[in-house]
């Protein structure tokens, strides 16, 4: 395929053209990249640590943390480099490689969560059966199969992103490289590439959360109407709890974003559920799964007396 694009950079415009505001942000998005790569950090070297969470479930919350912090990667750093330049400029090429690895992560965590639902209603609805259908092998070709789809779903939209007359201008306003903004920007015509997004984001985003809606249905009826014991249930739902949290604070900004379509690419207000799903939800993650989850919080705690007090046994 011939690339038609005469711009060779791009120029972001970030959050705000305000300096005294921009010195305000950097630390303050700073400290929230900080404070995502060391709590999903934990959690990933919890769960390699912990031979008691060696379990489907943590497998997949390490899974999760993995992908928090490389899709925070993918667009914060740049982001910061920003607050401190006058102008941020990212090679054409630099863009889609941003591009691309946003969607395959942003699109590997939308199926991961469905795949997490997955889990919780095996291991409630049918737990007799529950190491015989989340086997080992399973996990990991329910890993991949997230991984692959993502991967999938990133390629295309680079390559539909490819095809496209770049002439200028070249003034991105976001604070990373998405689709809708490089869309605005395009010299032909972008009808086809949202006709896909639209496509793409309903059939990979919606159905993922779809399946995701019905597994805990499924599971809240079961428990309402099968679990008669209130310590069971209040063990069930606490389980789910955490789960569920992430969902929505990962699901309701994205649906916004890229499923509800406005006229005119309003970039400035797609930067706001953007920030929400990129850098404020991976922050919150680690939190709800410790602040909900006992096995979580006992082995942190285990873990933190290890390493701060060695002596003490």
């Amino acid at each position: 395929m011939e690339n038609q694009t005469e711009v060779s950079y791009y120029i972001l415009l970030g959050l705000t053209n305000l300096q005294g505001l921009k010195h305000f942000l950097f630390p303050f998005f700073l400290l929230l990249y900080m404070a995502n790569v060391l709590g999903n950090g934990a959690i990933i070297v919890m769960i390699v640590a912990e031979p008691r969470l060696h379990t489907p479930m943590y497998f997949f919350l390490g899974n999760l943390s993995s992908l928090d912090i490389c899709f925070s990667t993918v667009a914060v750093p740049k982001m910061l480099s920003g607050f401190l330049s006058e102008h941020q400029t990212i090679s054409f090429a630099g863009c889609l490689a941003q591009l691309y690895f946003f969607h395959l992560l942003g699109s590997s965590e939308a199926m991961l969560l469905a795949v997490m639902a997955y889990d919780r209603y095996v291991a409630i609805c049918n737990p007799l059966h529950y190491r015989l259908v989340m086997s080992p092998q399973t996990c990991l070709l329910l890993a991949a199969a997230t991984w692959s789809i993502g991967f999938l779903h990133a390629l295309t939209s680079t390559v539909m992103i490819c095809r496209l007359h770049f002439c200028g201008p070249n003034l991105i306003y976001h604070f990373f490289c998405d689709i809708k903004p490089l869309l605005s920007l395009a010299c032909s015509s972008t009808h086809l590439n949202l006709t896909l997004l639209n496509i793409d984001a309903g059939v990979l985003g919606l159905s993922s959360f779809i399946l995701t809606l019905f597994s805990y249905i499924y599971i809240i009826s079961f428990l309402l109407l099968k679990v008669h014991s209130q310590e069971s249930r209040r063990k069930a739902f606490s389980t789910c709890a955490s789960h569920l949290t992430v969902v929505f604070l990962f699901y309701m900004p994205s649906i916004s974003n890229y499923m509800i379509s406005f006229p005119g690419f309003p970039s400035e207000r797609d930067m706001i559920p953007t920030l929400m799903y990129c850098i404020i939800t991976p922050v919150l993650n680690p939190l709800i799964y410790t602040l909900k989850n006992k096995e979580v919080k006992s082995t942190l705690k285990k873990f933190l007396n290890r390493k701060l007090f060695p002596e003490v046994k």
